[in-house]
């Protein structure tokens, strides 16, 4: 982002924010005392840890000192620099020199990046340093992202599997010719020095997940719509956080979404020559990711309801980091990275000139949907409703657009006979015994690798999803591939083959990859569902 730009972003974000709550019932006291509640809550039990502790802590006591006896005005001038104090947390650093340096030096750079690991380990690897350019593949339409690009503001909305997904995603708008888009992304995330600097610098605004401050959230919204309205393209991660059951996100938050049909509405006010903004599902699809142990062993403990928080994953160990890139490499594993078609801020079809189109094909003026007696303006109902209609699309477009692997099918096979073997038990219980079975008959998995197989390859047919070419025809080919990867890279194999059985030794790991298929009506080949339908719980039974 340019430096004139981010001024005029921190400058409206001030103004808008305050402008907003002092709008509101609430006086500008009450505001500002429950910024100081919530702070001050996190601040004790941060208890220190942050780089930013000192620094929070003297503002806040400055705010609580000034606010003793300050009049409405003061109350207004300290909640405009509450509101700063966060914007300038939050803003990025992009810096168009290092993204130019990493860029050439794509992909070995990347490779670095990702590895992280000491530099006696690389020097005893070089020359021959792991790389990602060949494992990612990016597919789908590129071509009218990248037209779509010229027209107006695009939001691309990933699947979000891992803490790689930004990185992946980044690299692939790089690989289609395309400039950085902004992202936010976790604090958790800029611990390590090296990786922060690279995020802060390839267009990551940070977003800190323990702030329960409101005047936080609302600064963090006003910021993503605003650098829309100035044209600068983002990555939204409209699930909120990474899947941690390992399914297709169904249940969407849609406040960072929304902020496009607002910066549209924004747009047309200011009579902006390019007001359109674009949104564009992208599904990032794995065979193998590097947190899932920790990601489903997450879900399980809270029976679905998600911490939203993980400080100490794989993603956050070098040596993990490192193994999990290496053997991406080496198994000729593929990351893909499905482009979907556009809809507009309202959840219409754009063409390639980035025309809305009705059911019917028709092109529709699109301003008319936000007009009222004083022209564009929101209306918060009608807006929602809009809103509710981008993310069902999304949905539509991350199950139609999900890539299939091998492991995804092999651990299906496997986890549906276990369900299927033990009909009375409950998936978790399934989970916790293996029931009455310790080990599987090859020829079986076999069986039911090939059904599952073949119906998706008929689903394929039919573009209700994506079938990778590590999922062939011949079943007894992909549960081999499938049982390699899993013995492989993950500390503890989902399962593995003795003889003509197959052990399942990692349960949890099974359910993490099968649930991948969850949602596609698959339960007549064998087994039950084990998500709920917003696959934000186990199934009931």
């Amino acid at each position: 982002m340019r430096a004139e730009d981010q001024t005029k972003i921190l400058d409206a974000l001030e103004q808008r924010v305050t402008a907003t709550r002092s709008g509101r019932a609430a006086p500008m006291s009450e505001v500002l005392e429950d910024s100081l509640y919530f702070e001050r809550r996190r601040l004790k039990e941060d208890r220190g840890k942050s780089p930013a502790f000192k620094k929070d802590t003297a503002f806040w006591d400055r705010v609580a000192n000034e606010l003793r006896g300050a009049s409405d005005a003061q109350q207004r001038r300290l909640t405009e620099r509450a509101v700063r104090h966060y914007g300038e947390e939050i803003a990025g650093n992009f810096d168009d020199r290092v993204y130019q340096v990493v860029t050439r030096a794509m992909p070995p750079a990347l490779g670095l990046l990702l590895n992280a690991v000491s530099p006696i380990k690389l020097a005893k690897r070089l020359p021959d340093l792991p790389s990602i350019d060949d494992a990612i593949v990016v597919q789908g339409e590129v071509e009218q992202l990248r037209k779509l690009h010229e027209k107006g503001t695009v939001v691309l909305v990933p699947t979000h599997v891992s803490n790689l997904d930004s990185i992946v995603a980044g690299y692939a708008l790089y690989r289609m010719g395309l400039p950085p888009f902004l992202y936010g992304a976790g604090l958790n995330l800029f611990t390590n020095p090296l990786l922060s600097f690279f995020m802060h610098n390839l267009g990551a605004y940070t977003v800190d997940r323990k702030k329960q401050d409101p005047l936080y959230k609302d600064a963090l919204k006003a910021y993503a719509q605003l650098t829309l309205e100035h044209g600068y393209d983002n990555i939204f991660f409209p699930g909120g956080t990474r899947s941690r059951s390992g399914a297709i996100e169904k249940r969407l938050k849609l406040g960072l979404a929304g902020c496009g049909l607002q910066a549209y509405i924004e747009n047309l006010k200011a009579n902006k020559s390019r007001p359109d903004i674009f949104v564009v599902p992208c599904t990032l699809s794995f065979e193998l990711v590097l947190e899932a142990e920790t990601l489903i062993d997450d879900f399980l403990k809270e029976v679905g309801k998600a911490r939203y928080i993980i400080d100490d994953d794989e993603f956050t160990k070098p040596s993990r980091l490192y193994e999990f890139m290496t053997q991406l490499v080496n198994l000729d594993s593929k990351i893909h990275v499905t482009i979907s078609r556009a809809v507009d801020a309202f959840g219409n079809d754009v063409d390639d000139e980035g025309v809305s189109l009705d059911p019917c094909g028709r092109s529709v003026d699109t301003s008319r949907y936000v007009l009222t007696r004083d022209g564009p303006a929101s209306v918060a109902d009608r807006d929602q409703e809009y809103t509710r209609e981008v993310g069902e699309r999304i949905v539509e477009a991350f199950l139609r657009d999900n890539v299939v692997e091998c492991t995804h099918v092999t651990a299906y096979a496997i986890f549906s006979l276990l369900r299927e073997r033990n009909p009375r038990m409950n998936v978790l219980r399934v989970i916790r015994t293996g029931g009455e079975d310790e080990d599987l008959a090859l020829a079986d998995v076999y069986r039911r690798a090939q059904a599952l197989s073949d119906k998706l390859f008929t689903m394929s047919e039919e573009r209700r999803i994506r079938v990778g070419p590590s999922v062939k025809r011949n079943a007894e080919d992909t549960v081999s591939d499938g049982l390699k990867h899993f013995s492989i890279y993950h500390t503890r194999p989902a399962a593995k083959r003795r003889g003509d059985r197959v052990v399942p030794s990692d349960r949890t790991l099974l359910l993490y990859y099968q649930n991948r298929l969850e949602g596609y009506g698959l339960d007549a080949l064998g087994g039950a569902a084990s998500l709920s339908p917003d696959h934000r719980a186990l199934a009931a039974r």
